[in-house]
């Protein structure tokens, strides 16, 4: 079990359990396991940001590695640059979507995309053993990397139809929750020539809109906007611009689940045949979906990590997680809010009509999640409490309850905070709700005992 990468990468509460020392400490193990620069350093907009790239460049400067700063940028920028410009390694600045007092560290392969489960301990090992490079011959150096952002919109472009999309002159409403993709997403919008409304658009680490991650229940101002405005559609991004929440034409906010669906099919019409790879807590409607188009599912453990490194193997097509995560394969085999956007315009501008009309023709599909406070000492008696109620339950992670294929529960702890996650699919709204509520009651109960 890895003690510091949690579902993705390190984080901590800056000053506390995330220190300047540790910081260092960290770097010196990731260079260490990089084993030669140049490294690429990007961050997010967190307040501590700025002075954590400083230590994160001395450091690997210290062992002799050099290293270019993209400045502030979203992580999925980060990552393409480190492949497609040709860097030994990546290293992200960001706590994602964590309150503002959190920071971490995501270190990504010279592939672009985040290590391997096994690497992270790798690096763990090296930092707790103290094994890093010797002094060297010459210290490295600390450069700049300003072709970042341009590199990864003409990227996104290349994958889209982008003269069909600047014909239909589309609305389009970013939230950009104070986050990273400010500096992306709108630059993207104005060359494909959508008309772009802004919500949240100024760069602040204290996330002062609606938080850093964007859920249905902070998502009101985007979904009047929408409205207001009579857009096509809207999305709102989490904090280092890796995720996305779609809202439709008519202001509805759509499920991650929902998005990755309509995505899926669009994407599976032009290229039949393909691997889907996406976790267990994802619903059940995309074997039905990649069935129709000769298609695989993959399933694997929760975490983009998990989905990231399945696919690179495997040479999938598609990668999701139900949160809004979406990877696209041919791009960068990682979650990236932008390119996410842009296959969104795709769709719209080759289906010709509203993404309300698309998303209403998709197969029915009820899924929620919630989250209930939980120690990390009580999660092993949670887990095994419920493995001996149900004992042929899935627990590769955590613990999925299957009643069958339409209908089934979720528990699995968070990576990233100090609480459990549920998760629920069921044929119908109303039965989703009495299972939701009976499985949190349930955990509740087994965690005040």
């Amino acid at each position: 079990m890895a003690k510091f990468f949690g579902t993705n990468g390190i984080r901590g509460v800056f000053g506390e359990d995330f220190t300047l020392e540790f910081v260092h400490d960290m770097t010196l193990a990731i260079g260490t396991y990089f084993g030669k620069g140049p490294v690429l350093i990007g961050y997010d907009g967190r307040e501590s940001s700025p002075v954590i790239c400083k230590v994160v460049s001395s450091a690997l400067n210290s062992i002799g590695i050099d290293c270019n700063v993209a400045g502030l940028v979203p992580t999925p920028c980060l990552e393409y640059a480190v492949k497609s410009l040709g860097y030994s390694g990546g290293l992200m600045i960001t706590a994602s979507h964590n309150p503002p007092k959190y920071n971490g560290i995501k270190p990504c392969a010279k592939d672009g995309v985040e290590i391997s489960r096994e690497d992270e301990l790798v690096v763990e090992d090296i930092y707790l053993q103290k094994k890093w490079l010797k002094k060297p011959a010459s210290w490295g150096i600390t450069g700049t990397e300003n072709t970042a952002i341009e590199n990864y919109l003409e990227g996104i472009i290349s994958h889209i139809d982008s003269k069909l999309i600047e014909s239909k002159h589309f609305k389009v409403v970013l939230d950009l929750g104070n986050g990273a993709q400010a500096v992306t997403a709108p630059n993207f919008c104005e060359l494909l020539g959508c008309q772009t409304f802004l919500v949240n658009p100024k760069i602040d680490g204290t996330f002062p809109g609606r938080g850093s991650e964007p859920t249905p229940q902070n998502l009101s101002e985007l979904s009047k906007t929408v409205r207001e405005n009579n857009a096509d559609l809207g999305i709102a991004f989490d904090g280092d611009g890796d995720r996305s929440i779609f809202c439709d034409n008519n202001g509805d906010i759509l499920t991650g689940d929902k998005s990755a669906l309509a995505l899926t099919q669009h994407i599976l019409k032009k290229n039949p045949n393909s691997l889907v790879v996406t976790c267990l807590n994802s619903g059940s409607n995309i074997e039905v979906l990649a069935k129709q188009y000769d298609s695989q599912v993959i399933r694997t453990k929760v975490g983009s990590v998990e989905v990231s490194r399945k696919m690179v193997p495997t040479d999938a097509l598609i990668g999701f997680e139900e949160n809004g995560g979406y990877m696209y394969g041919k791009h960068n085999q990682v979650r990236d809010g932008c390119m996410t956007l842009a296959l969104m315009l795709d769709l719209l501008a080759y289906s010709g009509k509203p993404l309300s009309d698309y998303i209403s023709d998709l197969p029915p599909s009820f899924t929620t999640k919630d989250k209930v406070p939980c120690s990390a000492e009580m999660v092993s008696t949670l887990i095994s409490s419920l493995k001996e109620e149900f004992p042929n339950s899935d627990t590769s992670d955590g613990i999925k309850i299957t009643i069958d294929p339409k209908n089934w529960v979720m528990i699995r702890p968070s990576g990233t905070e100090p609480i459990v996650r549920v998760y629920a699919e069921a044929e119908s709204k109303e039965k989703l709700d009495t299972l939701m509520s009976e499985y949190l009651k349930k955990v509740s109960s087994i965690i005040s005992r």
